[in-house]
């Protein structure tokens, strides 16, 4: 449609049509009894819903949405729900994450094709955020996200416990003997006792951290308890504010740029957060255009100071955090090394947004001056077994493991760990360094979350809880341990990582961001030259294409057709 023919919002092309096309768009909606003005040019918003009772942390949008639509009724605008594909962490198999670039391109697809200027994205676990906000960068309408919110704290036995970090924490203990199988499902029921996700600090908490710190959300969207009443207001006040965004054609380019970003990578440090969140603010990067590397997250982020004692890295959980000051807390404390002019949804600068917030907690959120823990981030390591890098959260790992070199205990894949890691013959103790391989993009598929491999009984029995582990795996954010993950390239892919074997030795050293393995190039070509690259274990379908096209993890694993922006062209009439 050229430019002189374009109507004023994108919905008018379906809706200001006064002949049988726009007949028949008006005509369908009105089987709800849709009175005929609520197609008078008003703005049409779509709320993106990811809700699905296969998803638990986000088995309460349906309420979420109704206050959304309640927000945008108030504003002027006309809500239209609409579902996409939804990504429960829990209990997809192999992975969510194999399912992360599909669920976007149902986004995108959903956002074009529909009469819609402006979109509320609902998102909750794990691979919900990202995968909306690519999808919806792609196409780059005005877009605000409202997340679903964490869960109330654990309670077990009197005290706290937090989702995915106790249930890592007792596994293990059981399986040293030290806690009971029957204590082990009494916690089952403690742990998860409200609508949510999880309450660490892990990659659904991080990501909606990362919302609102890439100003793609309103002032306090990543803590509010999703049972608490002011997580409705926020969505009923997300749904007010799209509609004047659609007026101001405030798109998502205009918040999504570089100083966004680089914003975001320092709260990720000061909060401890996922290191998922490097894949995901990778590839949301490369959707909308914004040049971002691997680098940038060790350049901006590895010496900043951790403020948040929340768990894993600490002992706090997110309602504690929401109670504290919430997000704009940490921001504030971020003032030395923050760039003030980003941009957020509200029209404001995240400055604006978080230069007087209230710290009601400094147990809980620590002062740039006396910090939780004085170096974070992520740390991006480079190496022989690394050319395109991989990364560690060293606020999770222990110390004096930081630098350590140790013999391999190699496991070619997961099915391979999971078989012989508790065989009481393994040859390892703790000095070792336990090596997964084949369980990156292409090779799990989909990069699972396997990084964060169970120690051997025999070293748990020591009283041993940490051990160096590297893999071309992420790691749950809810996870701690001395940890490399998202080694590049992967070992399907041909990576170096392929071609350990057992008794190599294997040097870490995060000061010097160094992971480097002690075998001569020589016979590294030898076993090179023996190695067979694996076939897609789908003939077709989704997971033959995710095989074929999926990037690697320093690229932000997204397939390498969907990189960019396409925009949200009108497409042709139907009829």
């Amino acid at each position: 449609m050229s430019d002189a023919k374009r109507p004023l919002r994108r919905s008018q092309a379906w809706f200001g049509r006064q002949d049988r096309d726009g007949f028949i768009y008006r005509s369908w909606l009105k089987n709800r009894g849709i009175p005929h003005d609520q197609f008078d040019g008003r703005p049409v918003i779509g709320i993106c819903n990811t809700y699905s009772e296969l998803t638990p942390c986000n088995s309460h949008f349906r309420t979420l949405a109704e206050q959304v639509k309640i927000g945008v009724w108030e504003a002027g605008g006309f809500p239209l729900e609409f579902p996409v594909m939804s990504l429960g962490e829990t209990l997809l198999r192999p992975t969510a994450m194999l399912f992360r670039n599909l669920a976007s391109m149902d986004v995108e697809e959903s956002i074009r094709a529909n009469p819609l200027d402006g979109v509320v994205l609902l998102m909750g676990c794990d691979k919900t955020t990202p995968s909306l906000l690519m999808g919806a960068a792609s196409c780059d309408v005005p877009t605000i996200g409202v997340s679903g919110g964490p869960m109330l704290n654990g309670k077990y036995r009197g005290g706290d416990i937090g989702s995915g970090t106790g249930v890592w924490q007792m596994s293990e203990e059981v399986r040293a003997g030290r806690m009971a199988q029957q204590e082990f499902f009494e916690a089952e029921s403690c742990m998860h006792r409200s609508h949510g996700h999880c309450m660490t600090m892990g990659t659904a908490s991080t990501m909606a951290s990362m919302v609102e710190a890439l100003g793609m959300s309103l002032p306090g969207n990543a803590a509010i308890p999703a049972v608490d009443a002011r997580r409705n207001v926020l969505a009923r006040e997300s749904g007010r504010r799209i509609v004047q965004m659609v007026k101001d054609d405030l798109v998502m380019s205009k918040i999504l740029t570089r100083a966004a970003f680089e914003n975001a990578i320092r709260v990720n440090a000061a909060i401890g957060g996922s290191t998922n969140a490097v894949i995901h603010l990778l590839a949301i990067a490369g959707r909308i255009g914004v040049d971002l590397s691997l680098a940038d997250w060790d350049a901006l982020g590895h010496n900043l100071p951790c403020l948040l004692d929340l768990q894993p890295s600490g002992k706090y959980l997110m309602e504690d955090f929401y109670y504290a000051g919430g997000l704009p807390a940490v921001i504030r404390e971020l003032e030395p090394v923050l760039d003030r002019s980003a941009l957020t949804v509200n029209g404001q600068t995240l400055w604006d947004n978080c230069k007087d917030a209230p710290n009601w907690n400094r147990e809980v959120i620590r002062s740039w001056a006396e910090p939780f823990k004085p170096h974070a981030g992520i740390a991006v390591l480079r190496g022989n077994l690394c050319p395109d890098g991989a990364v560690i959260k060293p606020s999770a790992a222990t110390p004096a493991l930081l630098k350590h070199t140790g013999r391999a205990v190699v496991f070619e894949d997961s099915e391979d760990m999971h078989r012989r890691l508790d065989d009481e013959s393994l040859d390892v103790d703790e000095n070792c360094v336990l090596v997964l391989k084949n369980c990156g993009p292409k090779g799990y598929p989909g990069m699972a979350e396997a990084g964060n491999m169970p120690l051997p009984p025999k070293v748990l029995r020591k009283g041993i809880t940490d051990m160096v582990r590297v893999s071309d795996a992420r790691m749950s954010g809810t996870a701690y341990g001395t940890v490399v993950l998202h080694v590049a390239p992967e070992a399907a892919a041909g990576g170096p990582l392929a071609l350990v074997q057992n008794g190599d030795m294997v040097e870490l050293d995060v000061e010097a961001r160094k992971l480097h393995l002690h075998v001569p190039e020589e016979e590294l070509a030898r076993r090179r030259a023996a190695w067979q690259a694996p076939q897609s274990p789908m003939p077709s379908g989704w997971t033959k294409l995710y095989f074929d096209h999926v990037q690697q993890a320093n690229l932000g694993a997204d397939m390498d057709f969907l990189v960019g922006k396409r925009g949200a062209g009108i497409p042709k009439d139907n009829h």
